[in-house]
C-alpha cells in the first residue's frame, strides 16, 4: 500500500510541502529534504500542465508520493494530472458529499469512478495499462479541502464519502466564507474550527492543516492537537525567509 495512503488509514503522521515554482531543480531540494509527500500547486500558482508532469516525475523517481491540488472539482483537470502520473489530488472548495463523490469518480476507473481511460506517462506510456488500471483504484489518493462553512456544516457525510482517504482543513477560506477573511480568533471561525477537529475525532478520521509559514513550534503544536496530514512549509516561503534571514543579520550587525 502506498505510505503515505496507509499512513492515512491508520492516523499516522505524514509530512508534505507545496511546490508553487516550475523549476525541477527546487522540487528534487525538497525531496532530500525527507518529506513523505510533495504537491504541486495547481490553484494558486503559474504552473502548467507539462511542468506539473516534469515536476511529479521528479517527485515520483525520488521515492516521494506526488500530489497535485487541482484548481477545481473538475473532472477534465482531475484526469489529465493523473495520468501525468500523479498518485492522487487535493480538490478545493468541497462542500457537500455530492461534491467529494464527483472527486473519487474523477480520479477512479470504472466500476468504481467514471475517470476516462487514456494512455499516458501514468500507464507507462501504454506499456503497462492493466498494472496502472489495478494501481488507480485501491492505491491513489483523494484529499477533500474543507474550506467553507458549508463543508462544515457537511462534514460527516463527506468524511464518510467512499474513496476518501483524507481532508485538510483551509482556515483562510473558511474564514473568509463567514465574513472575516484572515480573522482566525473570531469566534464563530473558532468555533468552525473546533468543528472540524471534533467530528473528525468523532469518526477516527485524519485531520490536515497546511501551516504555511514554515514554524517548527506551530507545527508541533497541531501535531499534539492530533493533526497527522500535515502540510509543512511552501517553496517561495522557505526560499524568502531564508534570503531574508541571512541578509538581514548582514544589514542590521
Amino acid at each position: 500500500m502506498n505510505d503515505v495512503k496507509k499512513k492515512l488509514k491508520n492516523n499516522k503522521l505524514s509530512i508534505g510541502s507545496w511546490v508553487t515554482l516550475g523549476h525541477s531543480s527546487i522540487t528534487e531540494i525538497m525531496v532530500e529534504a525527507g518529506f513523505n509527500w510533495l504537491t504541486v500547486d495547481m490553484e494558486h500558482s503559474a504552473i502548467t500542465l507539462d511542468q506539473a508532469q516534469l515536476l511529479i516525475q521528479v517527485i515520483e523517481l525520488s521515492g516521494c508520493v506526488p500530489l497535485v491540488r487541482v484548481g477545481e472539482n473538475n473532472p477534465i483537470l482531475i484526469k489529465r494530472v493523473m495520468d501525468a502520473g500523479a498518485h492522487g489530488v487535493i480538490v478545493p472548495m468541497i462542500n457537500t458529499k455530492e461534491d467529494a463523490e464527483k472527486a473519487v469518480s474523477a480520479v477512479k476507473y470504472p466500476p468504481v469512478g467514471t475517470r476516462g481511460v487514456g494512455l499516458a506517462r501514468a500507464q507507462g506510456y501504454g506499456f503497462e495499462f492493466e498494472k496502472y488500471k489495478n494501481w488507480v483504484n485501491k492505491e491513489s489518493l483523494v484529499i477533500v479541502q474543507i474550506e467553507h462553512i458549508k463543508a462544515i456544516n457537511n462534514l460527516e457525510a463527506i468524511l464518510n464519502t467512499k474513496g476518501v482517504d483524507g481532508s485538510i482543513i483551509g482556515p483562510y477560506d473558511l474564514s473568509g466564507s463567514l465574513g472575516w477573511p484572515g480573522e482566525f480568533e473570531r469566534p464563530k471561525v473558532q468555533a468552525a474550527l473546533r468543528r472540524y477537529e471534533n467530528v473528525c475525532r468523532k469518526l477516527k478520521k485524519p485531520m490536515g492543516i497546511h501551516v504555511v509559514q514554515p514554524d517548527a513550534t506551530k507545527a508541533k503544536q497541531y501535531i499534539k492537537k492530533g493533526y497527522t496530514f500535515l502540510a509543512f512549509g511552501v517553496d517561495i516561503l522557505y526560499l524568502g525567509q531564508k534570503c531574508r534571514d541571512e541578509l538581514g543579520q548582514i544589514i542590521n550587525a
